[in-house]
Parts: C-alpha cells; sequence; structure tokens
C-alpha cells in the first residue's frame, strides 16, 4: 500500500464555494475515486487556503491514470481548477506531492514494538511525541 499526501492552495476568495463543492462531493465522483482504488480519502483545508490531501492505495499510477480517463473525473477537474492558485492542468493531476517523513506504525514495527490499542490511556507528559 502507499500512502500519498499532496497540497494545493485554495483561493482565498473562493473558500466559502470550495467546502459548498464538497458537501457533498457528486456521487459519481465518489464512485471513481473509489473505481480507481484510492482508500481513505481526506482533505484538510488550513488557514488562507492550504489544502492537504490525503489517501491510500495500492498502485498511485493506475490510479492516476483511471481518473486522467475518467469522463467524470475530467468535468468534475474542469469545474474545479478555478478554485485554485498557481496551478497548470488538472488538480488531480497537477497537485505537488508531499514526501513523507514519518509514519508511526513503520517505524514501531522496525522496533518490533505496535501501537497501543484505541482503549490505551494518553501518554504522559514523560512521553514524548513525534511532530
Amino acid at each position: 500500500m502507499t500512502r500519498v499526501a499532496f497540497q494545493l492552495q485554495v483561493r482565498p476568495e473562493l473558500l466559502g464555494e470550495y467546502l459548498a463543492r464538497h458537501s457533498p462531493v457528486w456521487p459519481e465522483m465518489l464512485a471513481e475515486i473509489a473505481a480507481a482504488g484510492r482508500r481513505n480519502y481526506s482533505l484538510f483545508l488550513g488557514d488562507h487556503g492550504t489544502l492537504i490531501g490525503y489517501y491510500e492505495t495500492d498502485d498511485d499510477a493506475a490510479a492516476q491514470a483511471y481518473l486522467a480517463a475518467s469522463p467524470v473525473a475530467a468535468r468534475w477537474e474542469a469545474e474545479m481548477s478555478r478554485f485554485f492558485a498557481g496551478l497548470d492542468g488538472r488538480p488531480d493531476q497537477a497537485a505537488a506531492p508531499l514526501s513523507e517523513v514519518f509514519h508511526l506504525e513503520d517505524q514501531l514495527a522496525a522496533t518490533g514494538a505496535h501501537a497501543p490499542s484505541d482503549n490505551s490511556a494518553p501518554p504522559t507528559d514523560s512521553e514524548g511525541s513525534a511532530s
């Protein structure tokens, strides 16, 4: 499985409309994202329009190719492209990927440890955190 994160910049004057377009996303576009093989897909919007996206996939190149050939995705991306600053091409094809620098489960596995269960106590002040 591959974890993919990307960054885009939403034009600040269009933030309200951008949010409205995602509540909800077209059902046929949701189906295309799933059919492309993207899972656990989330978008996070920060101050001043910074958008971070995240998804997981078994084959990102195949997922990209599937969406690039999808008429539904082409219509969605054509409508969404005006929301983004400094972007050449379709947002789904031209987003700047981010490099993963830390993943808890990978590092725990490398040490032979495992993540605590969801019902465990939160860390105390003496236990550090990664950020």
